[in-house]
């Protein structure tokens, strides 16, 4: 691949961000984290309060890049089969076919996943995984690219149903949603004031600014961007240290670690590098470690959070030079 289909790839996606901001205020490190998330082929939790424009971030995403989206709202009714689609008996035939569920899309909206039960959350874990749904036996590959984009209240709100370990793995990235601080507050109302409808994005000026095309592009560039045997380390470190951290239950695993490693290497490549730093690794740790921990019931009451034992890894490992 030549430098040039690199550098205009990492420009397209560049773009993406500045796209964004077009419809969705403040919420930088999320648009970066979704970014990332595409370059590693992997799936994002976003995390907020109602209202803080999750569902817009990720409608505004698909419209700035030319991708297919569908949105399905998890609700405690919710089946699989809601999700990943079903056999339909056509009367004409006499014969089943297959109807495709929602999950069938580039960019999944899964909204409110952790309002539904157990059994429908899980029948999105082998299309994340494995990339296919099978329906009656048959496995039925999904597009490319392909990436959930699911979004949870805080799980102390009433009616959740928490993702369990095993699923909370499978999301590369969880990407917390602040409440935006008062500037951009006032932003969001005078654009309101002057017109700007959440629901009209065509409207607010949104054009798709990148393509899949930009895309195979990127990762191809990613997968070159080199990682030295010390980054290595101190990445296996990072993750080492959270399994022997007294405030921690469960510790980061193995999956955990080869995630820090491809986010922290898409991160140096959109910041222009082709190589990884330690700071890389730094700035990916919390989103790509956050939920693959759990607290012990102790420390949880002592108001530790998943977030500040990884910051307390962080400061007292050595930094490799």
């Amino acid at each position: 691949m030549s430098t040039l289909t690199a550098d205009s790839a990492r420009a397209s996606l560049e773009a993406l961000r500045t796209e964004i901001s077009k419809a969705v205020v403040g919420q930088d490190p999320a648009v970066t984290g979704l970014v990332v998330a595409l370059l590693c082929r992997g799936h994002v939790l976003l995390e907020g309060v109602p209202g803080v424009a999750k569902t817009l971030l990720v409608r505004a995403l698909s419209a700035a890049l030319e991708l297919d989206t569908k949105r399905v709202q998890f609700t405690p009714d919710l089946m699989p089969s809601d999700v990943t689609g079903s056999l339909v008996y056509d009367a004409h035939s006499a014969e089943f076919s297959f109807q495709p569920g929602p999950v069938f899309t580039n960019l999944l909206l899964a909204d409110e996943i952790n309002r539904t039960p157990p059994k429908t959350q899980a029948s999105l874990l082998e299309a994340m995984e494995e990339r296919q749904v099978t329906v009656d036996g048959t496995p039925r590959p999904l597009p490319d690219p392909f990436l959930v984009a699911a979004t949870q209240n805080p799980v102390e709100y009433e009616g959740t149903y928490p993702l369990p370990e095993a699923q909370l793995d499978r999301f590369l990235l969880k990407l917390t949603v602040p409440l935006p601080d008062r500037q951009d507050e006032i932003d969001i109302l005078t654009r309101h004031a002057d017109g700007f409808s959440p629901r009209d994005l065509d409207a607010a000026g949104l054009r798709p600014v990148a393509s899949a095309a930009d895309l195979d592009a990127a990762r191809a560039a990613v997968a070159k961007t080199t990682v030295s045997p010390e980054v290595t380390s101190y990445i296996v470190d990072i993750c080492r240290a959270t399994r022997e951290s007294p405030s921690l239950s469960l510790g980061v695993s193995p999956r955990g670690a080869t995630a820090l490693l491809s986010t922290s290497r898409a991160w140096a490549w959109l910041t222009g590098r082709d190589y990884v730093t330690p700071d890389d690794v730094k700035a990916l740790a919390l989103p790509t470690l956050r939920h693959r921990v759990q607290l012990r019931p102790e420390a949880e009451m002592e108001g530790v959070s998943a977030d500040s034992v990884i910051n307390a890894v962080l400061a007292h490992l050595p930094v490799p030079r």
